[in-house]
């Protein structure tokens, strides 16, 4: 029986339902699907194996001009999965105008691999909006091959799932075979709680904030972790923390409910916050807190 495996790379604007498209297509709650756009940061893989067959898919931080230096780094995490695709994913939606950035197109235009173009919440289109839709990414795109998808209804993620693995080289497996990502537990752990600063802060102070996993001590029964939140203010400091630490103290209820059901295991967590001035901004933070792509 002849084995197939291959980078199966999500990309596009933020907010179409990349995270979404991901989480269906892994089965697994992989990546962050938050309603608050740039809420996936690095590439996340999430590892789908059969048999006969392993696919690794990549979820990638939304294209967009960079306001700062993380946002450079973003950017940097969705070329390159422009560089190393077996297939590429691109997805946009219904609403999007689909020349909203050219720069990014234009590199997919170059691309010699299949590119699966997924138009996606078509559940929020008509008939005649969609092919209008279609008409005008096939002249933007013209190697492509177009689905239309809703993925959060999981509407044509089973065709394109069955499209992926007919596109599939054949190759040995790349991970272990149990494996269904390559990030290690701290990883989900800190984007759970990052997850849950998102849903619960206003403005900007969500995309001010990096968590970092001091302690992740496991045994059979539970999982003791120690976290710290840092801010780039004092002020910030203060939001998170909330009026007599209630703020704080939600946050890490709801973090803990949902890492207990992501490990399936009793959790104890301690978060702390810290001030770590305009880390955004200094490689050298950067850097510490993973956002290096090479």
């Amino acid at each position: 029986m002849k084995h197939k495996a291959g980078f199966v790379n999500i990309v596009g604007n933020p907010n179409v339902g990349k995270s979404t498209l991901m989480n269906q297509l892994v089965g697994e709650r992989i990546s962050i699907a938050t309603f608050k756009a740039q809420t996936t940061r690095h590439r996340i893989m999430g590892i789908v194996n059969t048999d006969d067959m392993q696919i690794v898919f990549s979820d990638t931080p939304g294209v967009l001009k960079p306001n700062y230096k993380l946002q450079e780094s973003m950017l940097a995490f969705s070329e390159s999965a422009l560089a190393d695709a077996d297939v590429l994913l691109y997805v946009t939606d219904v609403v999007e105008n689909p020349e909203k950035n050219m720069d990014f197109l234009e590199k997919v235009q170059k691309m010699t691999i299949p590119v699966l173009l997924l138009i996606n919440k078509i559940d929020e289109s008509d008939q005649k909006q969609l092919g209008d839709i279609v008409e005008k990414w096939h002249s933007l795109l013209p190697n492509a091959e177009i689905l239309p998808i809703s993925a959060k209804n999981k509407f044509g993620v089973d065709i394109l799932m069955k499209r992926i693995k007919e596109l599939l080289p054949e190759s040995p497996a790349f991970f272990d075979k149990d494996q269904l990502t390559d990030k290690p537990a701290r990883f989900f752990v800190s984007e759970i709680i990052r997850e849950k600063i998102l849903l619960y802060y206003d403005k900007e102070v969500p995309y001010s904030v990096e968590v970092v996993v001091e302690r992740f001590k496991e045994d059979d029964r539970q999982i003791h972790i120690n976290a710290v939140i840092y801010v780039e203010r004092d002020s910030q400091k203060g939001i998170i923390i909330g009026h007599q630490g209630t703020a704080l103290k939600k946050v890490s209820t709801e973090a803990r409910r949902t890492l207990e059901k992501f490990f399936d295991k009793h959790i104890y967590l301690e978060i702390f916050v810290k001030v770590d001035k305009d880390w955004r901004s200094s490689k050298k933070e950067l850097d510490n807190f993973g956002y290096n792509p090479d």
